[in-house]
């Protein structure tokens, strides 16, 4: 008996995952660039996606770049939207892969039309946004329990994301017969070192989160701007900036690698 071409093994599907993640290799690149320039003192723009957006939107191959990027994120919430209702390659069936991707898929729809506001010069601050957010629900009685549950959340992830890197879960991801011995030693190092950073940046967010409603300070909140500007207020802050950046450099330089090698 023939088996069913899933939708996901279509060359429409191939092509939006390599755009997708290409995209998303390139923005973490940006945001480690932008951070590096936060540490030394020399940037304005916020050390977070909206922040590198902003910083390539100034520059005069911007528009092109921002337009670019916008599909790219598009492609991807598009091909782990897919994912969300045909399955993930290389993991089980089960609901747990597939409302991963529909999470990602939210994530990134949400990363394309805030590039698309950086196109039209309609964005603001995201920090100050998230800041806001968390203000208006913590003025609610269970407000602050669900700022704290988020918080939480974040954490978990990153946690997860920690032990996915430790463990070189990754790999699984990737058509490895492609590689050369070499390319992939190479590709796992970038794969562990980025992951990691990644995960512990985003620990770092959850935890001020978590400060922010046990405080009742919504200042506290925020995302990788927030999280990499208080380890720079910390002693040897620059240092540790400038680490964090450099760690998500590499996982932006390693997802180029997986919209190379990533098996879909």
């Amino acid at each position: 008996m023939r088996t069913a071409r899933r939708a996901s093994d279509s060359p429409a599907a191939h092509f939006l995952a390599r755009a997708g993640l290409t995209a998303r290799g390139v923005i973490y690149i940006l945001v480690g660039w932008v951070a590096v320039l936060v540490a030394l003192g020399n940037s304005t723009h916020e050390a977070d996606q909206q922040g590198a957006l902003q910083m390539l939107a100034g520059k005069s191959y911007g528009l092109v770049s921002l337009w670019l990027l916008a599909i790219g994120f598009a492609a991807y919430a598009l091909w782990r939207l897919s994912e969300a209702a045909f399955g993930v390659t290389g993991e089980p069936p089960g609901a747990g892969p597939r409302l991963k991707s529909l999470g990602r898929a939210v994530i990134y729809a949400g990363l394309s039309y805030l590039t698309f506001t950086v196109i039209s010069g309609t964005d603001r601050s995201q920090a100050g946004r998230q800041q806001d957010i968390t203000a208006t629900a913590m003025q609610h009685t269970a407000g602050r329990v669900l700022v704290g549950v988020v918080g939480l959340a974040i954490v978990a992830c990153a946690v997860a994301l920690v032990v996915e890197g430790a463990r070189k879960k990754f790999m699984k991801h990737l058509q490895t017969a492609r590689m050369s011995p070499r390319t992939r030693r190479v590709v796992e190092v970038l794969g562990v070192t980025g992951t990691i950073a990644r995960g512990l940046v985003f620990a770092l967010a959850g935890v001020l989160v978590i400060d922010a409603a046990v405080t009742h300070k919504a200042a506290e909140s925020g995302g990788i701007d927030k999280a990499l500007l208080t380890l720079r207020d910390q002693p040897l802050g620059e240092f540790l900036v400038l680490l964090a950046a450099a760690g998500l450099i590499v996982f932006g330089v390693y997802g180029l690698c997986e919209a190379r090698w990533r098996k879909v």
